[in-house]
């Protein structure tokens, strides 16, 4: 059986006292690709950057290996951001660095190691996800599939065993989005990664998703969970049924 490895519990997201999501609950296990989808400002964006712990929930805990993520302080908060990847929606490159250099960037900040072995693992990383071709570059040189491996390369530098993405298939066309999904589930069952991926990409969730929580911005909660392609199949909630079969 797998371990869990990620906890939420009673959460309630948002902003200034403003929840937009109200006692959220559920678990994450090691190894599994997971899903967090919803209509267009529903507040899956804001539910991820509760549980990486860029902002800190109105009530609740986000338990990361059983750990808070919220009152973790010192080194025990710094041991559960090592253990935590991210790669944001815009990708976030610095403009001014080559592809190698922001690889380099991470290891370079927070690892002893020397250059001559931050520069191996960064090639190996870029390697991975297929850049290794485009070492030299500058962001504004690459494609918006190009960009998105760099980023997730990045979020892998420090080796993670969670990554977060958000949104990772934004502003790609099908053929390139299918290979981003092709490469999340290489990365997950060749590295044992977990993935928590935030997408309303209804291809690339049924594609990869193990499972699946998605989120009712009138409900302010969860209203489906589990694996995509038995919801697709499942009448019993109309919204959520005519979600997965495209139905208006």
């Amino acid at each position: 059986m797998s371990e869990t490895i990620i906890n939420v519990r009673h959460l309630f997201a948002g902003y200034n006292n403003n929840a937009i999501m109200e006692d959220l609950n559920f678990d994450i296990q090691s190894g599994e690709v997971f899903v967090i989808l919803g209509g267009s400002g529903c507040g899956k964006s804001t539910v991820l950057k509760h549980m990486i712990g860029l902002v800190p929930p109105l009530s609740g805990e986000v338990l990361i290996h059983g750990e808070d993520m919220v009152a973790a302080r010192g080194k025990r908060r710094n041991r559960l951001l090592a253990d935590i990847g991210v790669a944001f929606q815009n990708g976030a490159l610095f403009g001014s660095m080559t592809v190698l250099e922001n690889l380099m960037l991470p290891l370079t900040e927070f690892t002893d190691l020397p250059r001559e072995a931050i520069e191996t693992i960064a090639r190996v990383k870029l390697d991975l996800v297929d850049m290794g071709h485009a070492l030299y570059l500058l962001p504004d040189e690459l494609s918006g599939g190009m960009k998105k491996r760099a980023a997730i390369a990045r979020a892998m530098a420090l080796d993670p065993g969670i990554l977060f993405l958000d949104e990772p298939s934004a502003g790609l066309d099908p053929l390139t989005s299918a290979e981003l999904d092709r490469l999340i589930l290489k990365l997950a069952g060749s590295l044992k990664i977990t993935f928590v991926i935030v997408t309303h990409e209804l291809e690339s969730i049924l594609t990869i998703a193990d499972r699946v929580i998605m989120l009712g911005k009138k409900e302010k909660g969860i209203i489906a969970q589990g694996d995509p392609k038995k919801l697709k199949a499942d009448p019993s909630n109309p919204y959520v049924y005519n979600f997965f079969n495209r139905n208006p």
